[in-house]
This record gives structure tokens, C-alpha cells and sequence, in this order.
């Protein structure tokens, strides 16, 4: 096995939703994702078995976490500097209050939660 180096500007850029896009990279244990998100943008509530770090870079998002209606759920709003961790099955979705840059980490790798939306 090698090592690899990316210039993200060269990564294959993919939309898979309205007014979000991303680069990937997959390793054998995890996925790294460039995401960019534009105001307005809303990444519905999901779950997945991946265990999840977010670093959000700039910009301000409102995330929804937990199950709707239990003790547990709760909306946070985060701006740049910010880092969120998701444990995997955790329930989580996303608004971009603004036009925001997220870093995703994702362990094990596979496939991401705006890949099993309807929008």
C-alpha cells in the first residue's frame, strides 16, 4: 500500500442534492469529505451506521439532532471552529444558515447521508 496526495481543487466534485456539493476521498477505514453547503441548504434528518466527525470551517448551520419528539432531541446552531461528533445510528440532519464548508470524517467509510434522500 502507498501513500496518496490530493490537491482538493483536482478531487472529483459530485452534487448530490440541491445546493450541496463534496469531494471524497475513501480509505480502507474511513472517508474524508470537503462538503459545501450554500444557505438555504437542508441535508434532511438521517441515521447511518458510520461513525461521524464534522468540522465545521465557516459559515453557520443548524444541525437537528436525536429523534424528533423525545427527551433527547435538540437543534444547536454552530458557526466555523466548530467540531461535532455523531456517534454512528446517531439521528442527525443539517440547515446551512449560510454559505458554510464542512470537513466530514467518516469511520467506517461508505456511502454518506445525502446519498439516501428523496430531494
Amino acid at each position: 500500500m502507498n501513500a496518496t496526495i490530493h490537491s482538493v481543487a483536482n478531487i472529483e466534485c459530485d452534487n448530490p442534492i440541491a445546493l450541496l456539493t463534496r469531494r471524497r476521498v475513501y480509505g480502507d477505514r474511513m472517508l474524508w469529505a470537503h462538503v459545501n453547503l450554500a444557505e438555504g441548504c437542508e441535508v434532511a434528518l438521517h441515521h447511518h451506521e458510520n461513525e461521524q466527525i464534522a468540522f465545521v470551517i465557516s459559515g453557520k448551520v443548524r444541525w437537528r439532532l436525536g429523534e424528533p419528539g423525545t427527551d433527547g432531541y435538540s437543534e444547536q446552531v454552530t458557526e466555523g471552529g466548530t467540531v461535532v461528533h455523531l456517534p454512528g445510528g446517531f439521528p442527525h440532519g443539517v440547515i446551512a444558515l449560510e454559505d458554510t464548508v464542512i470537513l466530514d470524517v467518516l469511520s467506517p467509510p461508505g456511502e454518506m447521508g445525502v446519498d439516501h434522500q428523496d430531494s
